[in-house]
């Protein structure tokens, strides 16, 4: 048991925090150290006690952000390796993760390595990142298909923002707006703003800033 490295786990899905457990615990090389429903709790562990990994998911219903609280372990503790993960198919977090010196990203739904694949490897000291972006799709469209600017006006709208509040945001005029977003309705098959945000939000296709707590 010595050897084995301790492992915390922060994730606010039950399921998807038994499978990480389970994971963790068919290892020989990994023990479960503790396991958390917020990233908050899993910050103040680490503060505490000798933790070699954590595994945390980056959207959480409640508290901070798992990439928030990434880098408040990699403030207080350097030496901690830290592997976020998410369901969603949001790529912008990556970025964002390599800045903080975040070891390793793994989306549970889209990534062609196994979660104890990624653990190997960044024990061992390799940062292990995705590749590509995923490319889910959304109605008849996959995220390939849209530019940029679509996807962040496809984030306001998830978070019910009005045409005039998007429009000024990105510089936009409200005509202009207006036809982007029928570029997507046209895209996805869907038959409406409302439907085509509804479907992108549960789908975890993009996720806006303000639900990083409430996906």
């Amino acid at each position: 048991m010595g050897d084995r490295k301790r492992v915390v786990i922060a994730d606010d899905q039950y399921v998807a925090r038994g499978f990480f457990e389970m994971y963790v615990k068919m290892s020989v090389d990994f023990e479960l150290a503790a396991s958390f429903a917020s990233a908050e709790q899993a910050v103040e562990y680490c503060c505490k006690n000798p933790v070699e990994l954590v595994i945390m998911d980056v959207v959480m219903k409640q508290g901070l952000d798992g990439l928030t609280c990434a880098e408040a372990i990699k403030n207080n503790n350097r030496n901690i390796k830290i592997i976020l993960a998410t369901s969603t198919a949001e790529y912008r977090w990556i970025e964002k993760a390599k800045k903080a010196g975040i070891e390793s990203f793994w989306f549970k739904e889209y990534d062609e390595s196994s979660l104890l694949e990624v653990m190997d490897k960044t024990m061992k000291g390799i940062s292990v990142y995705p590749g590509r972006e995923p490319d889910p799709e959304l109605g008849e469209a996959k995220k390939s298909g849209f530019s940029k600017l679509e996807l962040d006006i496809l984030r306001e709208l998830t978070a019910n923002r009005s045409n005039e509040e998007i429009a000024e945001k990105y510089g936009l005029t409200v005509n202009t707006l207006q036809s982007h977003i029928r570029s997507m309705l046209l895209k996805t098959g869907c038959s409406n703003r409302l439907e085509l945000a509804v479907n992108a939000k549960n789908l975890g296709f993009v996720v806006h800033d303000d639900d990083m707590k409430k996906f």
